[in-house]
């Protein structure tokens, strides 16, 4: 389901009638992946305590790369993160013309075969345009009302006449007439009219308004209800009538499914590990996992799914999750009123799963009708082969807007790609970043001290060089995401008398060896730190590291 939040297990085929932009996904096409910001230090320039350390970079090529892999790259997970920039099959077909050799036959036989020609090239481009293609990256528009256009101010004042009407006439509140009351009010009128003039004249007391919240915001109280009423407008294409429908909709479904005292229900935490919140993205989106590989634990499939009952809860408690996480976002015009998403599909149960299946139907349609734009970014790692089938089939259903806000990445190309729109010291431990929960085993970093990416190109040595100026104790954590590299470390005193310090003994690391490695030296002399990452692979390495200098006295 939708992170926020999150989206919910991979959703099995339908067509979605009311789909939003933010409905969690069925498996969308890659979007072209923006421009990575850069990172907050630069290798070249001093990190942490700018008047102790200096910073520079060494590159050696190595002699002889391995021979690269050829498996990865024609994987499809891969082929779904290429870019589509070549000529649809279509295309080619309709602007090719005859060649010079060709001999003309009778007129009206050119004619078939050129007719034939045409269909079969057309039947080719409807085929290959199931591929995902490469999208513009989706850009979140502003809340702000002096950013809008005519057009979009207008359709913006007249929901609000609209809104402010229903609140004056008590439409969000009332309930609907029951057949009952309408067989009285057919009552002879003369009865009527004698009733009312027998009956004392009472002064007529005029209604207040409504007073009706949304996520925690009082409807038309301040510029708060503009944000919350764009989220509606986005959804519906700025067609009033339909955005207020919509809204309408989902004021009364929130009634019906008593959203407010589901905040506050205590629905257990055995889902914790599969849907949760960590850290914030590049633009200051909090970011929220999905990790549907969870899901594999029988026990918990089987405790979440089996029946209807569980299903419910299931729904409740991602809608629960949801509802807590969109309340702490920020709904002023400036504010964050979005969420990133990511969705991890290792070892996601496949799209048979009859169960999943059911609960995602659900999820999705309710999601979808009363959650509109809540999501900036949709991020799937870990792709497996059969999400591009999947794709297909839901591709039709989805507008350019929804297929904008996806990325998709392979599992080679996961963490990477995380690192274009997150941080990596905001990016779990899991996927390849710095982050791990604040405890006594990692007291000396944070999610607030910045990390220095560093692309180490194939057959290559890469030295990082951390100059020191005063004596003190230097902190330093590093990771080679998939390491397969060998990395030492050494302090290089200035004196040239004096030895050089072996503080890591060159050694290799694979895969499957601690995902961080953390270190720290006491520098009794001016020197420098010398870390050195050794890739004999025919693969780039992304090197991450980040340190902090530390006064001798503590």
């Amino acid at each position: 389901m939708m992170s926020e939040a999150s989206a919910p297990p991979p959703p099995q085929p339908q067509r979605p009638e009311t789909q939003t932009e933010d409905s969690p996904p069925p498996p969308p096409p890659p979007p072209a992946a923006a421009e990575p910001k850069l990172p907050q230090g630069s290798p070249l320039e001093p990190v942490g305590n700018e008047s102790a350390v200096d910073v520079s970079l060494t590159e050696e090529k190595l002699p002889s790369p391995t021979p690269p892999l050829s498996q990865e790259s024609k994987s499809l997970a891969a082929m779904m993160e290429k870019e589509g920039s070549s000529p649809s099959a279509a295309e080619e077909g309709e602007s090719g013309g005859k060649s010079k050799e060709e001999v003309v036959v009778a007129e009206n036989t050119a004619k078939e075969e050129g007719e034939e020609k045409k269909k079969v090239a057309k039947e080719e481009g409807e085929e290959k345009k199931k591929v995902p293609q490469t999208l513009e990256s989706f850009k979140e528009e502003s809340n702000k009302v002096s950013d809008l256009s005519d057009s979009e101010r207008k359709a913006l004042e007249e929901l609000k006449n609209l809104v402010e009407e229903a609140l004056n006439t008590h439409q969000f509140t009332s309930s609907p007439p029951r057949e009952e009351k309408k067989q009285q009010s057919e009552e002879p009128k003369a009865d009527a009219a004698q009733s009312k003039e027998d009956e004392p004249r009472v002064p007529k007391i005029q209604s207040l308004p409504d007073e009706v919240s949304l996520w925690s915001v009082p409807l038309l109280k301040d510029d708060r209800t503009d944000v919350i009423l764009l989220k509606f407008l986005r959804a519906r294409d700025f067609k009033v009538k339909d955005a207020f429908t919509m809204f309408k909709n989902t004021i009364q479904w929130r009634k019906e499914f008593h959203i407010d005292e589901l905040v506050d229900e205590d629905l257990g935490d055995d889902l914790d590990k599969v849907v949760f919140m960590h850290g914030q993205d590049r633009d200051g989106h909090p970011v929220c996992y999905n990790v549907y590989g969870e899901f594999q634990n029988k026990e918990l499939y089987t405790k979440t799914f089996s029946d209807e009952e569980k299903r419910m809860k299931f729904l409740r408690w991602r809608i629960q999750f949801l509802e807590r996480s969109i309340r702490k976002l920020d709904f002023n015009p400036g504010g964050i009123s979005t969420i990133f998403q990511v969705n991890d599909l290792k070892n996601s149960p496949g799209p048979g799963k009859r169960e999943l299946r059911l609960a995602t139907r659900q999820g999705l349609q309710l999601l979808q009708d009363n959650y509109p734009e809540f999501v900036a970014k949709q991020v799937f790692v870990n792709v497996p082969w059969w999400y591009l089938a999947f794709y297909t089939m839901m591709s039709p259903f989805m507008t350019q807007r929804t297929k904008s806000k996806f990325v998709f990445a392979s599992p080679s190309r996961s963490a990477e790609t995380l690192f274009k729109y997150i941080s990596p010291e905001q990016v779990p431990i899991q996927y390849g970043g710095l982050s791990v929960d604040y405890c006594d085993c990692n007291p000396e970093f944070t999610v607030n001290d910045p990390a220095t990416e560093i692309n180490v190109k194939p057959a290559t040595k890469q030295t990082v060089e951390i100059i020191i100026y005063e004596t003190c104790t230097i902190v330093w954590e590093l990771r080679v995401v998939g390491w397969e590299v060998s990395y030492g470390a050494e302090f290089v005193p200035d004196n040239k008398d004096a030895y050089t310090v072996i503080i890591q003994k060159p050694s290799k690391l694979l895969p499957n060896s601690e995902p961080v490695v953390s270190n720290s030296f006491k520098v009794t002399e001016l020197g420098k730190l010398l870390l050195t990452i050794d890739n004999p692979t025919s693969k780039k390495k992304k090197l991450l590291y980040r340190f902090k200098i530390k006064p001798l006295s503590d």
